[in-house]
């Protein structure tokens, strides 16, 4: 059997004396898009550090292409992070931030040909032309470019994408779902998703993960995302099958 892209088997993380994962199990195929979804505090960005090597686990087995998660695997692992998180004064060019995921830490010198990658990958989103634009003039939606131009410079099989749409207006939304899944084709990769937004996750993933601290449901969009299990995770749902496009 082929190794899959990514296994989480009863993985527990505690931080202090409070439990933020426990149980938490799923298993993603190569080419599976697959959408985190819980309310705030469920531990979403926590699963996400886990994936990246930046949090140790308490208990269970986390494996991605068969390895554990290290911040050696830059090269097999892309990451998105929410706009919010960076500092817009930052006085750096939007080329500079894509080649933090070549340096791991912001350029000092950035030679010709990695000057050339960085374009590169932002001509892959649509975004060559901000590749000497600073970062506090980006809108959200340049700026997210730039950051999936970063995730992608390295061609990684797997990409961890963490409220990528936050800031972000509908149509940007949209080309980003777009862009993910043309890099998702051309790539044959995996892609982790945190996202609040339930309709896009219905639409756009192979298999949704519900989650609240422990796991709810994991398959599918139509069953992951059921009334059932949106109202264990959330309370009282209203209408889901409508807003999913199924029988009201």
């Amino acid at each position: 059997m082929a190794t899959p892209a990514l296994s989480v088997t009863d993985l527990v993380v505690t931080l202090g004396d409070h439990t933020v994962l426990d149980g938490i199990t799923f298993e993603a195929s190569v080419g599976d898009f697959v959408a985190v979804i819980g309310p705030n505090g469920a531990g979403k960005t926590t699963l996400i550090r886990v994936l990246l090597g930046l949090t140790a686990s308490d208990g269970g087995v986390v494996r991605i292409f068969g390895r554990r998660p290290s911040r050696a695997d830059a090269g097999v692992v892309g990451y998105v992070p929410q706009v919010k998180t960076l500092d817009r004064s930052f006085p750096a060019p939007a080329s500079d931030l894509v080649l933090t995921a070549l340096h791991q830490r912001w350029p000092g010198r950035v030679s010709r040909e990695e000057r050339r990658q960085a374009v590169e990958a932002l001509d892959a989103v649509g975004a060559a032309h901000l590749a000497d634009q600073s970062l506090g003039t980006l809108s959200g939606g340049e700026l997210q470019r730039v950051y999936l131009a970063r995730s992608f410079i390295r061609s990684p099989r797997l990409i961890l994408l963490d409220e990528p749409a936050t800031g972000v207006d509908i149509s940007g939304a949209a080309d980003l779902y777009e862009l993910l899944e043309t890099y998702q084709a051309d790539h044959d990769a995996t892609i982790v998703m945190v996202t609040h937004d339930w309709t896009a996750a219905y639409h756009h993933a192979t298999h949704v993960l519900l989650m609240d601290g422990a796991p709810i449901g994991y398959g599918p969009p139509e069953e992951a995302l059921s009334e059932d299990c949106l109202r264990r995770a959330f309370g009282h749902i209203g209408h889901a099958h409508a807003m999913f496009g199924g029988a009201p």
